[in-house]
């Protein structure tokens, strides 16, 4: 299924995903850095990148869910989209949680905005396996062609060599 909005020909949720993927990733990393080591430069960079992730992620979910709203109904793509865009809904929602608790004092973070971090960049792994498994499994966004009911990439490999006599002498170059 072919993306239904675009940026210079290339599917727009694919490419704005980048940067609040980035940032909030990062962001979570920061904080790691500064329950460490204590610095407080460390958390309030953090602050400044959620603010500005959580604002990509905002922009990511409209093309997102345009494109969600394209896939036919009863598919396991419908499926896997529908989990996609409710664990990304968590990872705003939880990262939104940890800026605002962090305003009045973006460099001490209380330690319930650094869970709220914390459990976003897990939900953030989570959507983002779910993304991987609509783009490189079943082709969404990519084009009309693709296989929406294509099984789980965790059900095990593609076979290889599929049609050949003597798949077990087959030879294939990396």
């Amino acid at each position: 299924m072919e993306s239904k909005t675009k940026l210079l020909g290339h599917p727009a949720h694919q490419i704005v995903v980048a940067f609040p993927i980035g940032l909030l990733g990062t962001a979570a990393l920061f904080d790691a850095v500064y329950v460490v080591r204590g610095d407080a430069m460390w958390s309030n960079v953090a602050f400044y990148m959620i603010g500005a992730g959580v604002a990509g992620g905002l922009i990511a979910a409209v093309f997102g869910l345009i494109d969600y709203f394209a896939i036919p109904a009863g598919t396991r793509a419908k499926r896997i989209g529908a989990l996609h865009g409710l664990s990304s809904v968590t990872v705003v929602v939880s990262f939104a949680v940890s800026w605002l608790l962090r305003m009045d004092a973006p460099q001490s973070p209380v330690p319930i905005a650094l869970l709220f971090s914390f459990g976003g960049v897990a939900f953030l792994g989570l959507a983002g396996w779910l993304g991987g498994e609509l783009l490189n499994r079943m082709g969404v966004g990519i084009d009309d062609g693709a296989n929406l009911n294509a099984p789980s990439s965790l059900a095990g490999p593609v076979v290889l060599g599929a049609g050949l006599t003597h798949p077990e002498t087959a030879h294939f170059d990396h």
